[in-house]
């Protein structure tokens, strides 16, 4: 029953922001703190080894990737500009099994990413107005964007399918983004903002099965990029499914560069997978 049940936000002496819990299998740690580095690299293990997960995710600035890496840390991603537009951030991953770490798949997903970056650049159709418009998401969708998270994901890594935690984030540093047709919503985004970093996580794309092949997910983006440009965000990402053909090609044509693949890092649609880093300078 616990593997159902949404991982744990947990903030650790010194300031560090963690997520872990036995739906994603890891720990991942999103904020390195004020305290620095420190011991934080070994603790982090010895937690992992006292829950039985089997990876450690971890994002930090580049200047302190030195303590992870002689803890046998290794760097799988790298986004230039990543902090205030300036420090590099790096994402490591430890491993505690030695079949996470590998990728039976690989193949596949070197081919999918290949078949994104030829499409890198190619011209994107307008959004037929007549049928489609984008708004951004307020208090009351909640509900319905909830519905819509629950029809195109059976896991995710965060608790999407739950309005309360979308009202949460919503209240939150994250804004929401939809198309809607007929006065329904039919595909949802977010912007994940970090301001004290002046970074923007773009993620939790979803859209109805009926309406996919209209490239919503581009416009989508597009609105994103806009809205956070526009709040001083210098350096846009995100951490897509690598076996997701549709959104490999969705920022490969919006200019986004890729930075490398997490190996087996997230529970996303009912199992873990590899995912793939993408990033872009928008200021």
């Amino acid at each position: 029953m616990a593997k159902h049940l949404p991982d744990q936000l947990k903030k650790l002496p010194g300031g560090a922001l963690i997520q872990h819990g036995p739906l994603n299998d890891r720990i991942y740690l999103m904020k390195l703190g004020h305290g620095g580095a420190g011991t934080l690299p070994a603790d982090l293990i010895a937690m992992a080894r006292q829950h039985k997960y089997s990876k450690i995710f971890v994002k930090v600035p580049a200047h302190h990737s030195e303590h992870f890496v002689r803890e046998g840390y290794v760097a799988e991603a790298a986004i230039p500009q990543f902090y205030k537009g300036a420090d590099t951030g790096i994402f490591m991953g430890y491993y505690l099994d030695e079949l996470r770490a590998t990728e039976p798949n690989a193949a596949v997903l070197d081919k999918i990413l290949n078949l994104a970056l030829d499409k890198s650049g190619t011209a994107i159709a307008s959004l037929d107005k007549d049928l489609f418009a984008r708004q951004q998401c307020e208090e009351g969708d909640v509900e319905e964007m909830a519905a819509i998270y629950k029809t195109v994901f059976q896991t995710y890594p965060f608790p999407i399918h739950d309005p309360s935690y979308l009202l949460d984030t919503m209240q939150n540093d994250v804004d929401y983004f939809a198309v809607e047709s007929d006065d329904s919503l039919i595909a949802l985004s977010s912007a994940e903002i970090d301001k004290s970093a002046l970074n923007v996580e773009m993620t939790d794309f979803a859209t109805l099965p009926e309406w996919r092949g209209n490239s919503l997910g581009i416009h989508l983006l597009l609105r994103m990029e806009k809205e956070v440009r526009a709040q001083g965000i210098k350096t846009a990402y995100t951490i897509a499914r690598a076996v997701s053909v549709g959104m490999n090609i969705i920022f490969a044509r919006l200019g986004y560069t890729y930075g490398g693949r997490l190996k087996n890092n997230t529970n996303i649609s009912g199992k873990v997978e590899s995912m793939n880093i993408w990033y872009k300078a928008i200021s």
